[in-house]
């Protein structure tokens, strides 16, 4: 009943006398024992196979066999080539090969294994063996038994499933996102390796609930968890954390640029619009982004950076994406005492109106001003309306201070001459309540203002809600006698449909499609026009927000916005101010500022490290752009050196002195600096915490973890070339 390889055989092949005793056989005649295991293979309960010394099978029972197939020769092959090891999902690929064991002569038992090649099916089995030996201990191959387990191994499987991915949307659930970022950052920090994770969450997902029903919303989570699939880079583990909230892992990625590109591409997809049963929603989501080892090397610390980071982005504005940085924490700290302070500001009255003049493209003649929020805190000084208003939206206070700031706006253009307008932004809070109908024209009485002279600006994101409603607040506002502006057209909703029922006055260009607009790369240029031609098309007017240099300004006139908005003519200016230029009659801004577009420089006032050759200097860093700075500190320091600086949290920057003069060095970086997805700049890649420890970082200094390196450095070996200055003077003033 044996099969063989090679020689035929008349006798079986034996097993010791020990074992055959045990067994219960030796009392058996040979063709009796042969019965006993035919008729035990026939049963499936189990099979039997056997190697010859170089682990050719030479053995398998016939029912075995038939699993590859009736054509395949299975007799005479190599074990190794007919079946696989697969490891465990959180196993890292540590299981080893099948090859592997038989080579080393290992005894396994139950091993599962995949059968190669059996007819395009998953065949699993449970494979048991040993080495077997002569009585001079010369190897003969192995013997031993195998087990059909492929019912009972899909029925593991199914239910591993369940209990590890979202039965809603298919994607890994909490419990094993959880153990995946965990085996993965174990496995990845012998090896020194970094890992991304991104978080985030749904923006107005709770309005889709509330407006279409909890059933859209799950088709809605559905069709976010597709969108994720198909944006993000192969190897990314997506994951439900439960809600409208959802975890990326992104092995091997610490390229900071690069991860910006994937989450801005990410918000992109996920605010396009959603067809569901019938009817249109439109959300958007936020992104925190952490990367191990810099952030964090265990598992709750690198989350719960991202979670600060994701924090962060709703903080700003919502649509936003975040790097985790050390000043998060007291970020964080800082919003909740906004938010309680805030609830007061408007009874201090320490809210103010300001007011930025839009003027003729061509003339330079003002044709209005848009009324722009300011908090004068009495101990904070003046509060970014980025910082506040996202905070205000959260706190649903938004409503009220719209009311507010509508009746303010109305009040004062009241005092100007009737030929100019004022323009005040509505929130999609605000505009999809009830009340903003009687609330603009509460305003409008009160002020005793043309309703002509009222425009309103709104976002795309107001037609995230339900249809019916929309249209039916344009047409009651409409009624009223306002215009009514598209602010930041092009930016995140934009729908033709929409922009051709609503009944608009006016498309804003967003300041994102002015910057770089004159650049030969650039294709904003393309978009103005498009834009404008739209916009003339269906009678609009339309305003190019933001120009700030001289080049900006010719060519979005040339391209034929009619008016223009930003700093080239004026920064926004209280009442008082506003009211001493009217007064003298003088309605016509000239327009001041560079004569071409540069990359933007931030004044930025604070301490970093600066390296040349082996020595560390202090140096004040004045203002930064994406591809240069300017640092206070240093003397003697000749134009062309290299230095390095030390941007602080392993971010180092290579640059060249362009400019010097006295104490003040002009640097311009080798590598351009890239967006931190808020209103600042960072580095693509930061120097390993490993390798900083190796260079003697204090661990305090590090991010919380084991990283059992020695540090053999013992500072400078020359005495510095450059001459440090004091620079605390300077420090005090910019503060």
């Amino acid at each position: 009943m044996f099969r063989t390889f090679g020689a035929q055989r008349t006798d079986p092949v034996r097993v010791p006398d020990a074992e055959a005793t045990a067994a219960g056989l030796t009392s058996l005649s040979d063709s009796e024992r042969l019965s006993i295991i035919d008729s035990f293979e026939q049963s499936g309960t189990v099979w039997l196979w056997a190697t010859d010394p170089h682990n050719r099978l030479i053995y398998l029972s016939p029912s075995a066999i038939a699993c590859f197939g009736e054509d395949r020769r299975v007799i005479g092959e190599q074990i190794g080539t007919l079946v696989e090891t697969r490891p465990d999902e959180d196993s890292e690929g540590q299981t080893r090969p099948f090859s592997f064991l038989i080579s080393a002569r290992t005894k396994f038992s139950d091993l599962r294994v995949r059968l190669i090649g059996a007819g395009g099916k998953d065949v699993w089995w449970a494979l048991s063996g040993k080495p077997a030996y002569d009585g001079e201990q010369n190897f003969l191959g192995y013997r031993g038994s195998v087990k059909d387990i492929t019912a009972s191994y899909e029925e593991q499987v199914t239910s591993s499933r369940l209990a590890e991915y979202d039965s809603l949307t298919g994607l890994s659930n909490r419990h094993r996102m959880s153990k995946r970022l965990a085996a993965t950052l174990n496995a990845y920090r012998v090896e020194q390796r970094s890992c991304a994770i991104m978080m985030l969450d749904l923006d107005r997902f709770k309005q889709v609930n509330d407006t279409l029903g909890h059933p859209a919303g799950d088709e809605l989570l559905r069709q976010v968890s597709q969108r994720l699939e198909r944006v993000v880079p192969e190897g990314t583990e997506i994951g439900r954390l439960g809600g409208d909230e959802f975890q990326l892992i992104l092995p091997d990625v610490d390229d900071r640029g690069k991860l910006g590109d994937i989450a801005l591409r990410t918000i992109q997809m996920i605010s396009q619009p959603y067809s569901i049963e019938g009817s249109r929603a439109i959300i958007g989501t936020s992104v925190g982004i952490a990367v191990a080892p810099y952030d964090g090397i265990e598992p709750d610390e690198l989350v719960k950076a991202a979670d600060l980071a994701l924090y962060a982005a709703k903080g700003g504005g919502r649509g936003q994406y975040r790097f985790y940085s050390n000043d998060l924490k007291d970020s964080a700290q800082d919003r909740r005492e906004i938010e309680e302070e805030l609830r007061d500001a408007l009874a201090r009255g320490d809210l103010e109106m300001h007011y930025q003049p839009c003027v003729d493209a061509k003339t330079y003649k003002v044709r209005g001003f848009e009324a722009l929020m300011r908090w004068n805190h009495p101990e904070r000084g003046y509060i970014s309306p980025a910082t506040f208003i996202p905070i205000a939206e959260d706190s649903n206070l938004i409503v009220a201070i719209g009311e507010w700031a509508m009746k303010q706006a109305c009040r004062d253009a009241a005092e100007w001459p009737d030929t100019i307008g004022v323009a005040v932004n509505v929130s999609a809070q605000q505009f999809s309540s009830d009340e903003l109908p009687r609330t603009v024209s509460n305003a409008l009485a009160a002020s005793g203002l043309d309703p002509a002279r009222l425009e309103l600006e709104v976002t795309e994101s107001v037609f995230m809600g339900d249809t019916y409603a929309v249209e039916k607040m344009f047409g009651e506002l409409k009624k009223i006698g306002v215009r009514l502006a598209l602010d930041d057209f092009g930016t995140g909703y934009s729908s033709l449909g929409y922009l051709k029922k609503a009944p608009f006055d006016k498309i804003k260009i967003d300041q994102s499609f002015v910057r770089g607009c004159t650049e030969d790369s650039n294709s904003n240029a393309a978009i103005i026009t498009a834009i404008v031609s739209l916009a003339q098309a269906t009678g609009m007017d339309t305003t190019a927000e933001g120009v700030e240099a001289m080049d900006e300004l010719k060519l979005v006139a040339n391209l034929g916005a009619k008016l223009v908005q930003g700093f080239i003519f004026s920064r926004a200016v209280p009442q008082a101010t506003l009211m001493e230029k009217l007064q003298d009659g003088n309605f016509t801004y000239e327009p001041v500022g560079p004569s071409k577009h540069r990359s933007e420089r931030r004044s930025v006032f604070r301490r970093i490290g600066v390296i040349h050759e082996d020595h560390h200097y202090e140096a004040l860093l004045r203002n930064l752009s994406r591809t240069g700075a300017m640092i206070e500190g240093l003397l003697d320091v000749p134009v062309g050196t290299d230095l390095v600086l030390d941007l602080g949290q392993g971010q180092l920057v290579v640059g060249q002195v362009r400019r010097s003069q006295d104490a003040t060095q002009g640097l311009s970086f080798e590598t351009p600096l890239v967006s931190d997805g808020a209103d600042g700049l960072c580095t693509r890649h930061r120097i390993s915490p490993y390798a900083l420890a190796a260079a003697g970082m204090p661990l305090a200094a590090l991010p919380a973890g084991n990283y059992s390196i020695q540090s053999d450095r013992h500072g400078p070996q020359r005495p510095p070339r450059f001459m440090q200055v004091d620079v605390t003077s300077s420090s005090q003033r910019a503060n």
